[in-house]
């Protein structure tokens, strides 16, 4: 899928790199067919890191993505230049009168916060109020999934006993719904978080099904029923070395971090973790992508607020 981003993104150079197509503005513009237009909101520390991870998968499918980048207002990033926020990114009061196809609500370092303590959290909310008029279906993940659980739905996140760190094999509990098309019984991403969602409270709420579970650690891909949002509690678009580069953060930092779960080899943080769960990152994408944007959202996203209310 050709991604349509400003010019000079840094993932650019990194993508191109791996023959993944991406689009500039200018050429973009050429090109007479709609593409999908994707929100991201960024809540990540990393913020270069994880656009790059995400347009790397949402790079994969046949079809013209026009992607843009939203940060927070009532927050100010210590991780990202704030050259790179005012060139590459927008503020909710510059999108708000727009309508997307889809958004990706991205994790947070907050989880062991209470939701309403997060600086940003009323701005998030009302974020995703808009969103259920404005987005015909949003992707959360990590935090951004355990943060719509709560606001959508009323489900509550727990505190583990210690951080979930590794790469978890999970089982399909529904292989004909269509985010879930193509996976086999068990696959593999990565998880990293202090904080939990309880499966028996998912089960309680008529209007979300659960698709995927991990024995260790538990409920793993959640969609509403009508499909305009899907949360998953781990990091699916994570590169190789992400939870290594995690790992030794908090060990310099003297938090004596367990070693991520089935991650090194041998458990041996010197060793190379290998890439085990990439072909299932792009399948759920893919399917979010195809299944739940391209093919249901109306070809003019002005017809969002009225034939699709939430």
């Amino acid at each position: 899928m050709p991604i349509k981003v400003q010019s000079h993104l840094p993932a650019i150079k990194i993508l191109e790199s791996e023959n993944i197509f991406v689009m500039p503005n200018e050429i973009a513009l050429k090109q007479d067919i709609r593409p999908l237009k994707i929100l991201i909101l960024n809540l990540m520390p990393t913020k270069i890191e994880t656009e790059t991870q995400l347009l790397r998968l949402l790079g994969n499918s046949p079809l013209q993505v026009d992607i843009e980048l939203l940060q927070m207002a009532s927050h100010t990033s210590k991780n990202t230049s704030p050259h790179h926020l005012t060139t590459f990114y927008k503020t909710f009061d510059q999108v708000k009168n727009e309508s997307f196809d889809g958004m990706i609500i991205t994790g947070a370092p907050v989880e062991q916060l209470e939701f309403e303590e997060v600086d940003y959290w009323e701005e998030l909310c009302q974020i995703m109020e808009w969103s259920k008029r404005n987005v015909y279906s949003t992707f959360h993940i990590c935090w951004g999934a355990q943060a719509g659980l709560y606001y959508h739905f009323g489900v509550h996140k727990h505190l583990l006993p210690k951080k979930l760190s590794g790469i978890y094999t999970h089982t399909v509990l529904n292989p004909h719904h269509q985010l879930m098309r193509g996976f086999d019984d068990t696959f593999k991403i990565p998880h990293s978080r202090y904080t939990g969602v309880s499966e028996d409270e998912i089960k309680r709420c008529m209007g979300l099904e659960i698709l995927a579970v991990s024995k260790e650690a538990g409920v793993s891909i959640i969609c509403s029923r009508n499909g305009r949002q899907v949360f998953v509690t781990g990091h699916a678009e994570y590169d190789r070395e992400t939870l290594a580069n995690e790992y030794f953060r908090d060990k310099n930092k003297g938090v004596n971090p367990d070693v991520p779960y089935d991650y090194f080899p041998d458990d041996d943080a010197s060793k190379t973790p290998p890439m085990v769960w990439r072909s299932n990152a792009n399948l759920l994408y893919t399917n979010w992508l195809n299944y739940f944007v391209y093919q249901a959202t109306p070809y003019d996203l002005r017809e969002l607020i009225n034939k699709y209310p939430h």
